[in-house]
């Protein structure tokens, strides 16, 4: 009885390990279309000089606003993306507050544009790239998820992140390749 004993394992033997099971994307068709009208926004940010960053503010089904970075061009630290189209959706529609629309935006906001987005009781928001440095959408907190605040947004993140983060690194691989650049002879 004792060699019995003996031959019965101590646990049972390890499962066939399965396989992970393919990611479903969190975000729709619309929102890869929505997201591609905010990256070209974004391509007019860079275009002047700008981080590029570019929002779009959707509301049933049609863009209301769209902006880009332009705090330097406008001497202005709040015109990031999200503020300029929030701006002119709340113009358009003729209300600061906003609900029932979405904003795009192809990096993750930050802690003004956040308060922003709350303040104007956006139903949903959607960004692409994360932002290790001064995101609040769960970077480096997360500002939507706080019970506390009295209006709470949906938020959807990684929407065409790889574009948008190719678009961010080549930015800023070009403008440190100009500081290396030497000045011109004369």
């Amino acid at each position: 009885m004792p060699d019995e004993i003996a031959a019965i394992p101590a646990s049972p033997p390890d499962p066939v390990p399965t396989p992970d099971p393919v990611p479903v994307p969190a975000y729709s068709d619309a929102d890869a279309a929505w997201m591609a009208l905010a990256l070209a926004e974004a391509r007019k940010a860079w275009a002047a000089g700008e981080v590029p960053v570019g929002a779009v503010v959707v509301k049933d089904g049609e863009v209301v606003a769209a902006g880009f970075n332009q705090p330097i061009g406008r001497h202005d630290p709040t015109a990031h993306a999200e503020i300029v189209a929030l701006r002119a959706a709340a113009d358009r529609l003729g209300n600061y507050r906003l609900p029932g629309c979405e904003l795009y935006v192809t990096l993750e906001p930050c802690a003004m544009c956040s308060g922003a987005m709350m303040h104007a009781r956006l139903a949903r928001v959607v960004y692409a790239a994360p932002d290790p440095k001064t995101g609040v959408c769960g970077s480096i907190l997360d500002l939507f998820a706080l019970e506390q605040l009295n209006h709470h947004t949906e938020v959807v993140g990684g929407v065409l992140a790889d574009e948008a983060a190719t678009m961010l690194r080549g930015f800023f691989a070009e403008r440190r390749a100009a500081r290396k650049k030497p000045a011109p002879q004369d």
